[in-house]
């Protein structure tokens, strides 16, 4: 793996907004070598918190894209699908692994399930063409249903 010698922190900060890749192997070169006051500490700062974000934003995806396939299963039950239910799997699927790699996103289930849904209805009455007026305002699921690998509503 090529990285860059920066000649001072200045120029390491500078590669972060022309080159993040090379940003990023730098430090980390710099950091395995415990050379800290070279690393770019700031930047570092910035991009460990957003690996948090990320993860949450992802949760909150795979939750609104699981809301979605259970509303049209629920509220379609005539057209099932395959899909849909392979769907509903993967999203699970993923939340469990994002919820074992960061377990403390396991608070966040109930707020996310609340603005989730809303995002979920929307994109339910969209796919389906049902009006919006079909699903339910509030969630009906409770986190337990929406989370177990073999519940499906209706």
């Amino acid at each position: 793996m090529q990285t860059i010698s920066p000649l001072n922190a200045k120029a390491l900060a500078a590669l972060y907004d022309t080159d993040l890749y090379a940003w990023a192997n730098t430090n980390a070169d710099l950091l395995r070598q415990g050379k800290y006051e070279q690393m770019d500490v700031a930047h570092l700062i910035e991009e460990i918190e957003d690996m948090g974000k990320n993860d949450q934003r992802s949760l909150a995806s795979h939750l609104r894209n699981l809301l979605m396939h259970l509303l049209k299963w629920q509220y379609q039950s005539d057209i099932r699908s395959q899909s849909w239910q392979s769907s509903v799997i993967n999203s699970r699927l993923e939340i469990d692994q994002l919820l074992q790699d960061s377990p403390s996103l396991r608070v966040r289930l109930p707020q996310l399930l609340l603005t989730e849904y809303v995002a979920a209805r929307r994109l339910a009455s969209v796919e389906t063409q049902l009006p919006m007026k079909t699903f339910p305002t509030d969630c009906d699921y409770n986190l337990q249903q929406v989370l177990d690998q073999d519940w499906l509503p209706g």
